[in-house]
């Protein structure tokens, strides 16, 4: 059977990519990054989605300490939004971490090419997302480039592919696609807080919010 990697936050669309790489008859290892996020819930949303979906994990914990994100500085406040009002995509957030992807990338691709696998499901999306860099479609084509240059599998023009499937996708058709696929959004967690409910507020909460609204389903994590 062949092998992936799947880096997996338990947010939406990291879970959502999991299900994917499911529906594809992929032997799935996941990559959970603890890399001194302010809360865990996430860690542990990531870990309940693994053994739900019948999937390995790994959690890796990584240290990131000149931090430069108010997801890792508590002297930086995350910013936080009313209602529905989409955050302004046109300016980096606080709570960008300095080339997040391209270091967690950077461990999937030295996983990958030890265990065989050929695929790396990444759950980034460019459309109702945060206007992080390293979240565009032509980053992970650069990206896949320098995978196949810097590995032995590469060299042997074996194949490594980063795939991004939901990254031209817009929240509520990644809800849509979610709901299809079976997806856990029960056990899932999006907000950037860590209290007993979502903030509703934090930019990854509006998004996820607009998702559902605009897939006219409803998010199991919010009571009515």
């Amino acid at each position: 059977m062949k092998k992936a990697i799947v880096l997996l936050s338990g947010g939406l669309d990291s879970s959502t990519a999991l299900y994917i790489a499911k529906r594809q008859g992929f032997d799935i290892s996941c990559l959970v990054f603890d890399y001194g996020q302010q809360h865990k819930k996430e860690l542990e949303a990531a870990k309940k989605i693994a053994r739900i979906a019948r999937c390995r994990f790994t959690v890796l914990k990584i240290a990131l300490p000149w931090k430069g994100s108010s997801l890792l500085d508590k002297k930086l406040k995350i910013p936080f939004f009313k209602g529905l009002r989409q955050p302004a995509v046109n300016v980096i957030p606080s709570t960008y971490v300095p080339a997040r992807n391209t270091i967690f990338l950077s461990f999937a691709i030295s996983y990958a090419e030890a265990i065989g696998a050929a695929d790396i499901f990444i759950g980034a999306n460019a459309l109702d997302y945060s206007g992080y860099p390293d979240c565009r479609p032509e980053y992970f084509k650069a990206f896949n480039r320098l995978a196949i240059l810097a590995t032995k599998r590469g060299t042997e023009h074996k194949d490594i592919r980063i795939q991004a499937p939901l990254g031209r996708l817009k929240k509520s058709e990644i809800v849509k696609l979610g709901l299809k696929l079976g997806v856990p959004f029960d056990l899932t967690w999006s907000c950037y807080m860590g209290g007993k409910e979502p903030c509703g507020r934090c930019d990854s909460c509006v998004f996820r919010a607009k998702g559902f609204k605009e897939a006219r389903a409803i998010d199991p994590l919010i009571k009515s």
